[in-house]
């Protein structure tokens, strides 16, 4: 065989070996290549088209609003409205547009990557926070989602410190600080109507129920759930189990929604099996709403029984 033979051989070889090398590399290294986020563990990049999860779960629903997806298909405008149906309702597009002129317009949280890390805790009210030692692992986390009054004052230890989104609608709101982002549950166009005013002319006092006419937040921070979304909680995560999702229920689709790693605290019954708040006591007869609870918490449980997120039960 010619020298150049040889060469040509030799190259042939060495080629072969770097291609079979870096198939290799990749083989054993396609976590790395292909992972969704950069934590440890990204529980959704290990679901199959078609498992439970993959079925109920649509990115495409990008929850939070901004002008562009404040447009409401017929379906999801029908089902919106009907809601609370009550006589005095302003025109949606015309309250959109006054919103707009008030919060920031938008597209929040679509930074997904394999370089983001984002470890979310969804803190509910329930009682089964009491005496449970959680605040500190609430504090760790990058984002901290609060709902409705929950308050943290007084009860730290339990509950934590960290507030970084307040989750409320207009008969539940309560004031926040200049740094956290008051996230609005809009369960009518009014409800949209009440957020302008409290900024502005402070003229809208009653919905359903007295309402606080003033609110102290940052308006830079606000955010306002994308209607469109709350449709598609109910009827892709809650099979239209109750009238509506509860604001609970919401924060827990939204976290999956816009983080990697998802913590839940403060749902369920406390450790009498009674179902009571860990600032409050509740009456028996008290009702939960339009919501259907015990179903919403039958998901969370199977959301952590697939591992989609990591429930604390406080006992």
């Amino acid at each position: 065989m010619s020298w150049r033979a040889h060469r040509k051989a030799a190259t042939v070889i060495s080629l072969s070996i770097t291609l079979c090398a870096l198939f290799y590399w990749q083989s054993n290294n396609i976590h790395f290549q292909t992972s969704s986020c950069g934590c440890g563990s990204c529980p959704k990049e290990n679901e199959d088209e078609g498992s439970w999860f993959s079925k109920r779960f649509n990115a495409s629903f990008h929850p939070l609003m901004s002008r562009n997806s404040s447009v409401l298909n017929e379906k999801a405008s029908k089902w919106w409205k009907g809601l609370q149906p009550f006589q005095g309702q302003p025109d949606y597009r015309v309250v959109v547009e006054k919103l707009f002129k008030l919060i920031p317009d938008k597209e929040y949280y679509r930074d997904g990557s394999p370089d983001r890390c984002r470890v979310c805790s969804v803190v509910g009210n329930s009682g089964n926070l009491k005496n449970s030692h959680y605040g500190p692992l609430i504090d760790a986390s990058d984002f901290v989602l609060r709902i409705n009054k929950g308050p943290t004052k007084g009860f730290e230890q339990d509950v934590g410190s960290k507030t970084t989104h307040r989750i409320i609608y207009p008969e539940s709101a309560v004031d926040v600080d200049n740094s956290t982002h008051l996230v609005l549950v809009a369960f009518k166009p009014l409800d949209m109507e009440w957020l302008i005013n409290v900024f502005t002319t402070h003229r809208v006092k009653h919905t359903y129920t007295r309402v606080k006419s003033t609110l102290q937040a940052n308006t830079s921070l606000i955010m306002v759930i994308n209607p469109s979304f709350m449709q598609y909680v109910h009827e892709a995560w809650l099979k239209k189990n109750g009238h509506q999702p509860s604001t609970g229920f919401l924060t827990v689709v939204l976290a999956l929604h816009i983080c990697d790693q998802v913590k839940v605290f403060g749902f369920g019954a406390n450790k009498q099996g009674a179902w009571d708040h860990y600032f409050e006591r509740i009456p028996p007869s008290f009702k939960t709403g339009g919501h259907k609870g015990s179903f919403e918490y039958d998901m969370i449980k199977e959301l952590d029984k697939r591992d989609q997120i990591e429930m604390y039960r406080g006992w």
